[in-house]
């Protein structure tokens, strides 16, 4: 599942100006950095009841304690102008939104691995609708803090030594390629890595290219490697004004790079979301729950 903010010119500049975070900088607005020894700031873990854990129906269920790990880093939920990071309200539509998330994404590796995935103080939705560059640095920064931080605890206190994965998307995808960076490529760690998923976002073959070890995954069975794609609407594409970089592609079917198109035959399906992503992004600082509910997935359609 993806869900996509498409808007631009002159509308993002009204709605930032209307309903986004006053473009200062301020960190008593930020929450404290959570504690990842504490279960709550997990929003999956295996063995517990959570989102996470859904399987479509008609397929099998399986058994906790599989021989691989994922790390999922999810996308951006916090869509309020309150602050520039999510202070991590566990009654909210920010908490609504990730719990979305692991419904219909971080499941999807349910089937073969554990699945951690850490809150984190993610930037707001604001962050890419016209926030000044070094706020929306700060922005990011804190958030990655959060995430490496829950990496490094993933790794001393979970892990065990297991092959792992990481997965993420959109803002999350930012993250993924910055811990690959700064915390895998080159180390004992990437030997252990089986594969990056960071998908729906923009890396570019001039990004990978400053990595040491890692590379972008050429055939289904390539390890150690990472891939990514970013989605579009029927004739768009990266805005030629704002981004000209060629973007790494692998197909998600054939997992090919920068192969022909896959058959519809190779697609084995679509879930239906369950619940709803809170995607409204007025009314400056509301952030209350929408009492969404999460009904169980349904069989694949095809």
């Amino acid at each position: 599942q993806t869900v996509s903010l498409q808007i631009t010119g002159n509308t993002i500049n009204v709605i930032a100006a209307l309903f986004g975070p006053a473009k200062v900088w301020d960190e008593a607005k930020i929450a404290p950095a959570p504690d990842y020894a504490d279960r709550k700031n997990w929003a999956a873990y295996p063995g517990e009841n959570d989102l996470a854990q859904m399987v479509p129906e008609g397929l099998q269920s399986t058994e906790d304690g599989k021989a691989v790990d994922v790390f999922f880093i999810h996308p951006t939920g916090y869509m309020s102008g309150a602050s520039w990071n999510s202070p991590m309200n566990a009654s909210s539509r920010t908490e609504e939104n990730t719990m979305w998330m692991m419904a219909n994404q971080a499941s999807a590796f349910n089937g073969c691995c554990n699945v951690y995935a850490p809150r984190y103080r993610e930037a707001s939705i604001f962050r890419y609708l016209g926030a000044p560059e070094d706020i929306a640095t700060k922005a990011m920064d804190f958030a990655y803090a959060d995430v490496e931080r829950a990496f490094d605890f993933f790794i001393e206190h979970y892990s065990n030594g297991r092959p792992f994965i990481i997965a993420s998307h959109s803002q999350g995808t930012d993250h993924g390629f910055r811990l690959l960076k700064e915390k895998i490529d080159g180390t004992p760690l990437a030997e252990r890595m089986v594969a990056a998923y960071l998908i729906g976002n923009r890396i570019s073959d001039s990004k990978v290219a400053e990595l040491k070890s890692i590379h972008v995954c050429a055939s289904p069975t390539d390890t150690g490697c990472l891939i990514h794609w970013a989605t579009f609407g029927d004739g768009g594409g990266p805005d030629a004004g704002a981004f000209t970089e060629k973007l790494v592609c692998v197909n998600p079917l054939s997992w090919l790079r920068d192969g022909p198109r896959a058959p519809a035959s190779m697609h084995q399906g679509a879930v239906p979301q369950s619940g709803r992503f809170a995607l409204a992004l007025w009314g400056r600082g509301k952030d209350t729950p929408n009492g969404i509910e999460f009904k169980p997935l349904e069989a694949p359609l095809k």
